[in-house]
C-alpha cells in the first residue's frame, strides 16, 4: 500500500493538468505558429509561469487499490500484485489463468 501522501499528491497533480490543459494547449499552439524569437520568449516566459504540476508529463499512473506505482496494467487500472489475485479469486471478467 502506498502512502496516503503519494495518493493524494497525484490527485492534485490531476486537477491542476485539468485545469491548465487549455491554456497550456493554446500557448503552445502560439509559440508554434509565431515567427519572430522575441515573441516566442515572451510566450515561452508565460508558459514557464504556469504551476509545474500542471505538465501531463509529471502524471504516474497508480493502480486503483493499493496506490503502487510499478507494475501497473493500463487495461485494468491494477496493480500485478491486484490483477493476480483479483484473477484468481474471478474478479476480473475476461482474464483467464494459464497454466501448462
Amino acid at each position: 500500500m502506498a502512502k496516503k501522501s503519494m495518493i493524494a499528491r497525484e490527485k492534485k497533480r490531476q486537477k491542476l493538468v485539468e485545469k491548465y490543459k487549455q491554456k497550456r494547449y493554446e500557448l503552445k499552439t502560439q509559440i508554434k505558429n509565431t515567427e519572430f524569437l522575441e515573441e516566442k520568449f515572451s510566450l515561452y516566459a508565460k508558459l514557464q509561469k504556469l504551476p509545474r504540476n500542471s505538465s501531463a508529463v509529471r502524471l504516474h499512473n497508480r493502480c486503483l487499490v493499493t496506490g503502487r506505482p510499478k507494475g501497473y496494467y493500463r487495461d485494468f487500472g491494477l496493480s500485478r500484485h491486484v490483477l493476480r489475485e483479483m484473477g484468481h479469486n474471478c474478479l476480473l471478467p475476461g482474464l483467464t489463468k494459464s497454466s501448462w
